[in-house]
């Protein structure tokens, strides 16, 4: 017996749901077509009419509900062919919407009416292909739920000191007309809507406003009252009240408080449709639409001079150039007078009303061809009531568009500006500047036309400095000498002013040989979680100070390094014991505690990942590193462990960074060369031949990689020439005397 009552529960609600629709009160209808479908979620004619319904309201919901009402039931209706188009366009799939928009005007016998809507629809979708296409870098933003609502926001109007906005509301906290209860909420339009009323809302900062409230008062109509524009330094204001179908009205500020409005006389206003207008700053010039003069009853852009007398005189047309068949509101001006920005529903619009800007030709005398403002700030639904800020620094405007809070809302726009980003190119092994290198930072303008900007790292700062366009993702090429380090990806964030600077150092995966030590140091092991060193590195810490001893100018950092067993506080005390062990034993060798500094980066800086025993080993060391003054080329070190030998090693474990060839042939040793030649091949592919002379006190060792690197090294009494190609072309030379 459950069922039947159901049934008949589901029917009287899709009754009244449709009942709402018909009268075209959609918000009203919503709540009844989802309780429909939350019992019946496959009902395709609750479907249907709930995703026209949402239209004005949640595009993507309505898309979705339209799209499986025609997969439930494909002649849901005979126009939904219609529809979908209609909801692919507002959703951004031009091609769809044209493809749906050609198939219902397949279906219409040759004199029907509506192909010619179909027509202007299919154009449309053109129109905001292209546009969406060409985007401009524009930053729009929503002012956000203490200004917008679920319902309709528009007609911004900002003080002339930029903190006081008025704006017409038509949400719950209106007052609206005839409400002699003074119930919460207005009574309610024709459409279920609640009738408009005007607001005011004090900024707080930048980005918040505080809670508006309603200047309803005098300023309360019979139906629907709207701000248009404040001038005379804000003490009077111009309003739109639902009057004789629409008309333009003034009023002026008495006492912190507004005066009842009154009607501008005949000239603007007439027994048709007057919606919007726009005073220029020296009072004698006022721009206004009408429907007065239109054949369609469509809304012109006309203007009207102030007369001796002080009152407005008869209306002239703006002109073809500017009113179309189709509506054109909303005029407005810049500051300078030579820019005139409104809405229209048609020229190149992508949808509803768009945008356009006309600039005065002062040789033509007239207002030139109108300029679509693009998308962003255009969208394929209404986007209406332009306005500039008082500095002309960004805008208003009103537009129904995704991710809204509900209807139309009030959104600023922002051109995107140049931002400055500055900083260095550091070593990630030991966080030393690079100086010399080349930063490209590679992007590209919202229309996908390329963006590059170029600078080199200053030899003494390493510091480089850019301004690049910002708000968008950059790929910066990192190089030296021509050749490529790395490539890194960067985001700049949105700036809307001129003065933004990022501060970013680049760490790359480099060593500047060019300001670096010719001798490097091997690092030196531990155990884990211990600091005592260990027999070998012992061994390497002599050799060290022996190097130390021979060179008396040179100074070194000590770093301590661990792995990640333990948490990143107790590995840096860790590290910085590490780094004291081998700092108090050079010490005790005989090296000034004022030549060597010790720093910790506890596991900061993995010589390779933590994910074995061999790689955590890696990274329980410490590493030494010539200390080179800035602006000052690396030393060349002598050598005491060179002698008589191979002449290419450090000595015990330590390599000659300027002949890397030949610095893996051995380290010292104390057995006698043999007179003669030999020839051998290293694991790596490295071709040595070595040349001992009959009485040894001569070598010749000759090297050739495997990437046509080479190398010659000639030994004798006690002198190291050297001589290295690297396998790029690049030339090292260093000669050494050890007496």
């Amino acid at each position: 017996m459950a069922q039947p009552a159901l049934a008949q529960s589901t029917r009287k609600q899709l009754k009244t749901a449709n009942k709402f629709f018909s009268q075209e009160n959609y918000r009203a209808s919503i709540p009844y077509y989802e309780q429909v479908l939350a019992k019946e979620p496959n009902n395709a004619q609750a479907l249907f009419r709930a995703g026209i319904a949402y239209m004005s309201f949640d595009k993507e919901k309505a898309s979705d509900y339209i799209y499986k009402a025609q997969r439930l039931k494909k002649n849901v209706s005979k126009d939904v062919e219609y529809w979908l188009g209609r909801v692919d366009h507002l959703n951004y799939n031009f091609d769809e919407a044209i493809a749906h928009f050609q198939a219902y005007n397949a279906t219409l016998k040759s004199k029907d009416t509506r192909k010619k809507e179909l027509a202007q629809l299919i154009q449309h979708s053109k129109n905001a292909k292209v546009q969406f296409n060409s985007p401009k870098d524009i930053f729009v933003k929503n002012l956000g739920p203490t200004i917008n609502t679920p319902y309709s926001e528009h007609s911004p109007v900002i003080s002339g000191d930029d903190k006081l906005l008025l704006f017409t509301s038509r949400g719950e906290n209106v007052t609206g007309a005839g409400n002699a209860e003074g119930k919460k909420g207005g009574n309610l339009a024709s459409d279920g809507e609640y009738f408009e009323d005007i607001f005011e809302a004090k900024r707080v900062d930048d980005e918040n406003w505080e809670k508006p409230r309603s200047l309803s008062g005098v300023l309360n109509g019979k139906g629907h009252d709207a701000s248009i524009q404040v001038f005379d330094n804000d003490t009077k204001m111009l309003m739109y009240r639902q009057d004789e179908n629409g008309d333009i009205f003034y009023t002026e500020k008495a006492g912190g408080d507004w005066t009842a409005p009154k009607k501008l006389n005949n000239n603007i206003n007439s027994k048709a449709f007057e919606s919007d207008a726009f005073i220029t700053p020296d009072g004698l010039t006022i721009y206004f639409s009408t429907s007065k003069f239109s054949e369609e009853g469509t809304l012109d852009i006309y203007y009207a001079t102030r007369q001796p007398g002080g009152d407005w005189g008869p209306a002239k047309t703006l002109g073809n150039a500017v009113n179309t068949v189709y509506d054109d509101d909303s005029p407005y001006l810049s500051k300078d007078g030579k820019t005139l920005y409104f809405s229209s529903r048609g020229h190149n619009t992508m949808g509803g009303y768009d945008i356009f800007k006309s600039d005065w030709d002062s040789v033509g005398n007239k207002w030139g061809r109108p300029e679509n403002m693009g998308y962003p700030v255009n969208t394929p639904d209404d986007d209406t009531y332009y306005r500039l800020s008082p500095d002309g620094s960004y805008a208003y405007l009103s537009s129904y568009r995704i991710g809204g809070y509900g209807e139309k809302d009030i959104y600023t726009i922002n051109y995107i500006k140049n931002a400055i980003i500055r900083g260095r190119v550091l070593s990630s092994r030991d966080s030393t500047i690079i100086p010399g290198v080349e930063l490209v930072f590679s992007g590209t303008q919202a229309d996908k036309t390329a963006l590059s900007y170029r600078d080199v790292t200053k030899p003494e700062t390493g510091d480089y400095q850019v301004n690049v366009l910002s708000g968008r993702t950059y790929q910066v090429a990192v190089s030296k000498d021509g050749k490529n380090i790395e490539t890194q990806e960067f985001a700049v964030p949105i700036s809307t002013n001129d003065s933004t600077v990022v501060e970013k150092d680049f760490y790359v995966n480099y060593v500047d040989t060019t300001g670096r030590e010719f001798v490097q140091f091997q690092k030196i092991y531990f155990d884990t979680d211990k600091y005592k060193l260990r027999p070998e590195s012992i061994t390497e810490l002599n050799n060290i100070s022996s190097i130390l001893k021979a060179n008396p100018g040179v100074n070194i950092s000590i770093e301590g390094h661990c792995d990640s067993r333990n948490t990143d506080e107790y590995n840096i005390v860790l590290g910085q014991n590490r780094a004291d062990a081998a700092y108090n034993y050079l010490k005790k060798s005989g090296i000034a505690e004022t030549r060597m500094v010790t720093v910790s980066y506890g596991e900061r800086r993995p010589a390779a990942a933590n994910d074995s025993p061999e790689n955590m080993q890696l990274n329980r060391r410490v590493e030494f590193r010539v200390i080179v003054k800035e602006g000052d080329t690396a030393p060349r070190l002598n050598n005491p462990s060179a002698g008589a030998g191979t002449g290419t090693g450090a000595g015990a474990g330590t390599t000659n960074a300027s002949s890397s060839s030949s610095s893996t042939t051995g380290t010292a040793t104390s057995v006698p060369l043999q007179p003669g030649k030999s020839k051998a091949k290293l694991p790596d592919g490295t071709k040595v031949k070595t040349k001992v002379d009959e009485d040894s006190d001569k070598v010749k060792v000759k090297t050739k990689g495997a990437n046509d690197e080479k190398s010659k090294t000639v030994t004798k009494d006690g002198t190291i020439d050297s001589k290295a190609k690297e396998a790029d072309g690049s030339k090292t030379k260093v000669k050494t005397d050890n007496d």
